[in-house]
């Protein structure tokens, strides 16, 4: 069991950690050769040029300003100067609004905070609870454990205080929770409105095109939406499978980095041809000539990347059953995105589109009736992962419990004779232990979400996000508290009675907050500060500066700035919540700890997004909702643990009183729901509408063909162009869009005269009561109509000629109608 000593020892330890972190930033990103890995948004802006160009040959590498390195924490004052808005419009509303889930950790836990020390804990410190429980019954606790709430006797009366302040503490939250959802509700659509033209505004994402014998899925696509929008319509991009393809240019792509590398060496060291080993590693095998082998190779990949891209363009096969549809006004693809096209739900499925870099293009040629399957597989892969992952929590634990061990392990004592080693390995060794083993969980759970098919980065960094929560809630947390509270009263469980246990881990579970303590220094305060060194992207920058940069471009390309990794920072965030929710009632002492976490990750974060990270993509804050559920989920946690809590503790009058803070939480979560959630998962036709009003009056000629028909072509098909869509992109396309009429001709035979299922909708035709010249009337009224339909406008002056037609049909009998465009379907 942890002491104060300990968590001093502890405390030292991290803080010096920490200050040590931000002395090597603040020297390393002074020195010019740095300046585009501390700075790298500024440089992908175009907002900042090399200091390494100019100036004396030592001061392009080295900071001789000796004033500038006793300023090494002024970039904390700097990363807070850029007001909100314009930090909108420098890293975007989702960087803006992850920041503030940090902002609300402080504006929720700060008065809980103020008001757990002002009256909790003289509550709780006033009692000798534990002392006599140590003597009576050999309970393992600390001097901390005597300002939690398992310092107080049975059946005390103060348990009221605790109830008061749960009621506090809940509705201060659900207050502040009603606010920041009111504010970002309005962000997000406030940004929605003043957004730049994008072409995920204008497009959807159609999946589970059904199957046609007789067209194409580019003809099956057009048809529908030309028969079902056909004043709206306007282009469409179908989905290949060229997740081939891609994977031969991204090896083409590593064969000209070695090549290139080895053409530098060599120009460089002119000293004779560069023998390479073909073996693993280099380290045996066949000697070639590098660059001779790498070229070859080069020409090799190039040739299959053609064939490939041949057998992709020409195979029918390789064609997906989904597109990317594009409409005229967003207005359109609104309707269409959030409404239902066909009788059948499970066909013509449509979603908004995500923005072209945001689209995870290998989960594309997914097949539509593969995912359920696969989300299943998955859903049993995380099941087993989270709880055999218990094993390595228990052995985590019981480094945590040095005394414990030595209860039931005599011959360990050798190791805690020394305090200082003693204070090391309780207050450090558990929380540093706990983080290496989960060192490589986000990328498994992420794995796990790109095979269940999501098909947006966005998605796929919410699911795993998601999936790391679940994970730490059941193994960090709840792992930690049962297996630590079972293991610390081993002694005490082996020598009582069944009916005895639910009591003592009653009064255990808050003892974990020793642990809990340790962990937020190590992950929340030396591993925050340790983020803002980035020690994998600047090694990896001056690799690649020396062995591979030949011109700007390669030197831009080497930049690896990051993005703010949403699928591990939320989770991560969310513990924290977890956390300071369930032991501000219970165990106060852990409450700063959280909120020095919340300062210091708002200040460091904010810096990195003003000037490293660049988002890989734009969601206008769509997780938010997945936040603030989240921290729902962990209030009404707290408020359960503080019941059963009670309950040990025999507070039979005072708990029933706190079974209404559940039932208040999960109402007042539902009105959250129904009066902010839609404004983040619908889009609002009003504000489309008036969005499409502007645009057309500012931008009369706008050609919006033009900008939309290559948005969501596959990257591997621009020709190595820059798939990243900018906010001007399109602008250099402006011009007067003709509005020339679009006939599209169909493969499909006319079938006038029979009910037979149609195979675009799939289903049965009505029987059709006419016979002889009524029937043709009616399959020629189709052609007529499935004629205008295909055209751009329906026209007053095609009806009229359409219905002069049916007019000479009574009285020509021989007159038989064209089968040229007939598409019964759309009756």
């Amino acid at each position: 069991m942890a002491t104060l000593v300990d968590i001093g020892v502890s405390a030292g330890i991290n803080i010096l950690s920490a200050f040590i972190f931000f002395v090597i930033f603040a020297i390393l990103r002074l020195q010019p050769f740095n300046d585009r890995v501390y700075f790298s948004k500024w440089y992908l802006k175009g907002l900042r040029s090399s200091p390494t160009r100019g100036g004396a040959f030592v001061q392009r590498f080295v900071n001789l300003d000796f004033r500038a390195y006793l300023k090494f924490l002024n970039w904390m004052p700097q990363a807070l100067k850029m007001p909100e808005p314009e930090l909108i419009d420098h890293a975007g509303l989702d960087s803006v609004v992850y920041l503030r889930i940090y902002w609300l950790g402080l504006k929720i836990f700060a008065p809980i905070a103020v008001l757990a020390w002002a009256v909790l804990v003289p509550v709780n410190w006033t009692n000798d609870t534990l002392e006599l429980a140590n003597q009576l019954r050999n309970v393992t606790s600390s001097d901390i454990d005597k300002l939690s709430v398992s310092n107080i006797p049975e059946y005390s009366m103060r348990f009221w205080t605790h109830i008061v302040m749960a009621y506090a503490f809940t509705i201060w939250t659900c207050y502040v929770l009603m606010k920041e959802y009111e504010t970002i509700a309005n962000m997000r659509l406030q940004f929605l409105a003043s957004e730049a033209r994008r072409p995920d505004q204008f497009t959807v994402l159609v999946r589970n095109v059904p199957p046609d014998a007789d067209e194409t899925v580019s003809e099956l696509v057009e048809h529908f939406f030309l028969v079902n929008h056909p004043d709206h319509y306007l282009t469409h991009q179908v989905v290949c499978n060229a997740n081939k393809l891609a994977d031969l240019v991204e090896k083409k792509k590593k064969l000209q980095n070695w090549l290139d590398y080895y053409q530098l060496k060599y120009s460089r060291n002119n000293t004779g041809r560069i023998m390479v080993k073909l073996g693993f590693l280099g380290l045996w095998g066949q000697r070639v000539d590098a660059i001779e082998h790498y070229t070859a190779e080069i020409d090799k990949t190039s040739k299959e990347i053609a064939k490939e891209r041949e057998e992709v363009v020409n195979d029918p096969k390789s064609i997906m059953p989904a597109a990317f549809v594009s409409f005229k006004t967003r207005w359109a693809a609104a309707v269409c995105a959030q409404t239902q096209q066909t009788r059948n739900p499970t066909q013509w499925l449509t979603e908004w589109a995500p923005e072209p870099r945001d689209v995870y293009w290998p989960n594309l040629a997914i097949p539509y009736v593969a995912l359920t399957v696969r989300r299943l597989l998955m859903h049993v892969a995380f099941f087993f992962l989270t709880f055999f992952f218990i094993v390595p929590i228990a052995f985590v634990q019981s480094l945590a419990t040095i005394e414990g061990i030595v209860k039931v392990a005599p011959f360990l004592k050798v190791i805690v004779e020394d305090e200082f080693m003693k204070s090391v390995i309780q207050g450090f060794l558990p929380g540093i232990a706990l983080k290496l083993f989960l060192i490589f969980l986000p990328s498994i759970l992420m794995i796990m979400a790109k095979f269940e098919g999501f098909t947006s980065i966005s998605s796929l960094e919410r699911r795993s996000a998601f999936r790391y929560y679940i994970f730490n809630f059941v193994n960090v947390f709840l792992a930690s508290v049962i297996t630590g509270a079972a293991f610390e009263q081993l002694s005490a469980f082996l020598n009582q009675s069944p009916n005895q246990i639910p009591k003592t881990i009653g009064v255990a579970i808050p003892m974990k907050a020793t642990f809990f303590i340790t962990y937020i220094m190590v992950d929340g305060w030396a591993g925050v500060a340790g983020e803002i060194l980035m020690l994998k992207p600047l090694i990896m920058f001056h690799l690649k500066n020396t062995f591979l940069v030949k011109t700007d471009k390669d030197r831009e390309e080497a930049m690896d700035p990051g993005s703010i990794g949403f699928n591990t920072g939320e989770p991560r965030i969310q513990l924290y919540f977890l956390l300071g929710l369930v032991y501000a009632p219970v165990t106060p002492m852990l409450l700063p700890f959280i909120l020095i976490f919340f300062a210091l990750a708002y200040i460091m974060y904010r810096h990195q997004i003003i000037n490293v990270y660049n988002q890989e993509y734009e969601s206008a804050a769509a997780f938010w909702p997945d936040v603030h559920g989240r921290v729902i989920a962990a209030l009404m946690i707290s408020q359960v643990l503080l019941m059963g809590l009670l309950g040990t503790k025999h507070a039979a009058l005072a708990a029933p009183f706190l079974i209404a803070l559940p039932v208040l939480t999960i109402g007042f979560h539902r009105f959250c729901k129904g009066r902010y959630e839609p404004a983040f998962v619908r889009y609002p036709l009003q504000e489309a509408k008036m969005k499409d009003t502007l645009e057309s009056a500012r931008e009369p000629n706008l050609n919006l063909k033009g900008y939309l028909q290559s948005a969501y072509v596959h990257p591997v098909f621009k020709g190595g162009e820059d798939d990243d869509d900018d906010d001007d992109y399109g602008d250099d396309k402006l011009g007067k869009f003709e509005d020339e009429a679009i006939i599209v001709p169909t493969k499909r035979q006319s079938r006038r005269n029979t009910p037979a299922p149609s195979k675009i909708s799939g289903e049965s035709s009505p029987s059709l009561p006419f016979s002889g010249k009524e029937r043709e009337i009616r399959g020629y009224v189709s052609s007529v109509f499935a004629y205008a339909w295909f055209t751009k406008d329906l026209k007053g002056s095609f009806v009229l000629r359409a219905t002069s037609n049916l007019c000479s049909l009574w009285t020509n009998p021989f007159f038989l109608p064209s089968d040229e465009c007939v598409c019964e379907s759309s009756l």
